[in-house]
């Protein structure tokens, strides 16, 4: 009997559909997705790993180091916000509330020391590199025919595009500048608008919402945000719709309140009235003077300007691809030459052309070309800078050009293998050992440059020593090398001849000008010092630090009036000019007019707390009113604030002796004079300390010091002279030293000081000269008779009976006259 085999009934079941977002993630394990985060963190952390020491270069130090509002972290509002003059106009953080907020929780964490905001940028870099891989791996998903790629690759050529782009040397002016986080916050920020966006796309309204409110903050960061709505609509149509019709059908409430964002953008440049407001109007505003309306900051007019960008699209092009030389600084160089313009303005018209022709056929390498072209298109276009080119702006548009690299080089790769499969052949190209190798030997290459790189940055000297040997023609760079071969070299006449090369360069260069001023005046060169200053406020009357030096160079000239005069401009110019402040209050103090010396010097410390020398000169106002107490308080925070002050000690040491705390006021110059032995002031007042506690030898011994010091030093000499004259104890008179001595003194006063002349009638009568003692004890008590000084005139009396009886004077405690 046969069996025969049952038939199963195969039950139909719904199959669910997999949603898109799980559709695009792949099936990736947890492994496939942590491996890439982790190697995109460990690469920039590697690369970057020598930048943590490297020093504020020239931004930094007026947006990071001497920027007044990152110290008040409470004070938001100010930090968002600050009033006008905070700064001076064009400072990197200048409207960008977002960009001094991150500046102001560093010094918050860590005050000025460099390794935090070197870490800062590096974390914002790393993440930003990141979201770059999200939004590759997703959009190459996305854009896939199924079996095209597959499943599996898209992670991994995403994460070579992110790899290139975090390690390539093109940026570290981003990431190791440490101003330049207005750049790579940016980037960060954009990228996050996009990948918020794409996520979106299925993932519902939180997304959107997110995107929005990403584009907002990035508004707040740098102006390059006004282009992230555009990008945001252009990858709509390129890789999701297809149709503006159906965008506006689907997403009009999103791209109404993506589009609005520009509102915050267009606030802060009306609110803060910044730069590039500036330029804007510099460039739009009717006029018929073409010169200086039509130029702008960079000295070039908007077609001028316009020019010159064809030569640097294509520079950043050749960089992305073969990154040297890498500059720090361009300045105004434009393209050589009539036909140099022509090629490159070919070159970028073929590329705009075909970029068009991309995004038109909705294909991804056009969506490339856009993002290449609008990032770069606010300062890559009509719009001057003050740089032609600055490799910083290539930060964003670096990951388009590493895309369409990396696209290229796998569908060469993908055709080689075929066609050898084709012929038969066997070889390395079956598997991914060949590109694996290929690429990991770029990122070596690439790493081992960017970690170069950094260690440009490890001095100013040696980025503006790189920066003048590669581009001689930038007047700015002779500049700043100049200014640093002073301050870490010390070479004044090289200093001064990169001073003189930049202003041969660009002779109406302001910035030359002062340094040059600066550099003579430190110098002893004092009219020199005034011309350059004066010359600087002819070619820019609004400069307040060209007033602040000129008013110190005044103060040289003992012209007090002007350099208060010039000192009020510094700082109607620049309302929180701490040290314009400060020697302001220093020229009023110098006239006699302590009190409103007092309120300067107090503005000076509200502007800046840690400015240990308003402190000490608000103390020695203090001092000078007789409210000691007040004055020991500012000495004391002025120590604190620079234990190495010596001012500060010496200072302190007076107003504890007036306090009478005379051992606290020893300890106090001491402490002076450890930090500054030739301090002729400290052995001085210390020397008439000890000896008002008696200990005289102690006393000879720092007057001494203070005449060795400075030999003219009038209480020294005087001083010194009558205890070896009078003193009861033969072991410290000295008659012939005396004489000496007060002779010195009396020469220094011209003949016409009564005290100094009492010294030296005692001082002949120690050498038995008793007729020169009578005869100078008689002229100073002519002087002493006309000054009314009642008890010199007595105690001079009782000494010329003494001489006349040809005996000295005898103290059992010399004091000073």
């Amino acid at each position: 009997m046969s069996r025969k085999k049952a038939r199963r009934t195969k039950i139909e079941r719904p199959v669910k559909q997999p949603d898109r977002v799980a559709s695009l993630d792949g099936g990736a394990s947890c492994w496939t997705r942590a491996l890439p985060l982790f190697l995109i963190g460990l690469a920039g952390l590697l690369v970057y790993s020598n930048s943590f020491c490297g020093p504020f270069v020239f931004d930094d130090c007026e947006a990071i180091r001497d920027n007044p509002t990152i110290r008040q972290l409470l004070s938001l509002g100010r930090v968002l916000f600050p009033e006008p003059g905070a700064f001076s106009k064009g400072v990197t953080v200048e409207g960008r509330p977002l960009l001094n907020l991150s500046f102001a929780l560093n010094h918050a964490m860590g005050g000025l020391e460099v390794w935090g905001y070197h870490a800062v940028n590096l974390l914002v870099h790393v993440l930003a590199g990141l979201t770059l891989y999200g939004i590759v791996r997703r959009t190459l998903l996305r854009v896939q025919p199924p079996g095209r790629l597959g499943s599996g690759s898209a992670p991994w050529l995403a994460l070579v595009v992110a790899l290139l782009w975090v390690v390539h040397p093109l940026q570290t002016e981003s990431v190791t500048y440490m101003v330049q986080r207005a750049e790579s916050l940016l980037g960060l920020i954009y990228l996050l608008t996009l990948y918020c966006f794409i996520r979106g796309i299925d993932g519902g309204r939180w997304w959107r919402a997110g995107t929005v409110a990403m584009c907002a903050l990035g508004m707040t960061a740098k102006e390059v945000m006004a282009t992230a709505p555009l990008m945001v609509l252009l990858y709509d149509w390129v890789f999701v719709t297809g149709s503006i019709k159906q965008i506006w059908r689907e997403r009009r409430g999103f791209y109404l309140a993506l589009f609005s964002t520009w509102a915050v953008l267009a606030a802060l440049l009306l609110g803060t009235g910044g730069s590039n407001l500036d330029i804007l109007k510099k460039m739009f505003s009717p006029t018929d003077a073409p010169s200086p309306a039509a130029e702008i900051i960079s000295g070039m007019s908007w077609w001028e300007y316009a020019l010159t960008q064809f030569g640097t699209v294509v520079h950043y092009l050749r960089l992305s691809v073969w990154p040297h030389p890498l500059i720090f600084d361009y300045g105004t160089e434009v393209t050589p030459g009539f036909w140099g313009i022509v090629s490159a303005a070919l070159i970028v018209t073929l590329l705009l052309a075909a970029t068009v022709a991309g995004v038109w056929r909705r294909h991804w390498a056009g969506f490339a070309g856009a993002w290449f072209f609008l990032i770069l298109a606010p300062t890559t276009s009509v719009v001057p800078t003050n740089q032609t080119s600055a490799e910083h702006r290539m930060y964003l548009p670096l990951a388009a050009v590493m895309v369409l690299l990396v696209a290229g080089g796998y569908a060469g790769w993908r055709r080689l293998r075929e066609r050898m499969a084709r012929d038969g052949k066997r070889s390395a190209l079956k598997g991914w050992t060949l590109p694996a190798v290929v690429v990991a030997l770029i990122l070596l290459g690439l790493g081992g440059l960017t970690f170069w790189r950094n260690r440009t940055y490890q001095s100013e000297y040696d980025i503006w020593q790189d920066t003048v040997s590669k581009m001689p023609t930038n007047a700015r760079a002779h500049n700043n090398l100049a200014f640093f071969t002073l301050m870490q070299k010390g070479q004044v006449d090289l200093a001064i001849s990169h001073y003189k090369k930049a202003l041969e360069i660009k002779p109406d260069y302001a910035d030359a000008h002062k340094n040059l001023s600066v550099t003579f005046l430190q110098n002893g060169q004092v009219d020199e010092a005034i011309f350059h200053s004066r010359k600087v406020l002819e070619i820019k009357p609004d400069y307040a630090a060209a007033h602040y030096d000129l008013g110190n160079a005044l103060m040289q000239k003992n012209q007090v009036d002007e350099a208060i005069d010039h000192y009020e401009q510094a700082i109607e110019i620049k309302l929180n000019y701490a040290e314009a402040y400060y020697n302001l209050g220093n020229a009023l103090f110098q006239k006699g007019e302590v009190d409103k010396a007092n309120e300067i010097f107090q503005k000076a410390v509200e502007i800046k707390p840690d400015y240990s020398e308003a402190h000490n000169n608000l103390g020695a106002s203090f001092l000078q009113k007789g409210q000691v107490d007040q004055a020991i308080l500012h000495f004391q925070k002025a120590q604190e604030i620079n234990p190495g002050l010596p001012d500060a000690s010496y200072n302190l040491g007076n107003a504890l002796q007036q306090k009478g705390r005379a051992d606290e006021s020893i300890i106090q110059f001491q402490k002076a004079l450890e930090l500054k032995p030739d301090y002729t002031l400290a052995h001085l007042n210390l020397g008439n300390v000890l000896l008002q506690l008696k200990r005289v030898d102690e006393a000879m011994v720092h007057y001494e010091l203070a005449i060795k010091c400075n030999p003219m030093e009038l209480g020294a000499l005087n001083n010194l002279a009558w205890i070896m004259a009078t003193s009861s104890v033969s072991s410290q008179r000295n008659g012939a030293r005396a004489l000496e001595l007060a002779q010195q003194a009396n020469h220094v006063t011209g003949g016409t000081h009564p005290m100094v002349l009492y010294t030296l009638s005692a001082a002949y009568a120690e050498c038995g000269r008793f007729t020169e003692a009578v005869e100078t004890a008689e002229r100073t008590l002519s002087l002493a008779t006309t000054q009314s000084n009642r008890a010199l005139v007595d105690a001079i009396q009782k000494a010329r009976s003494l001489f006349q009886e040809g005996k000295p004077i005898r103290e059992t405690r010399p004091a000073a006259p």
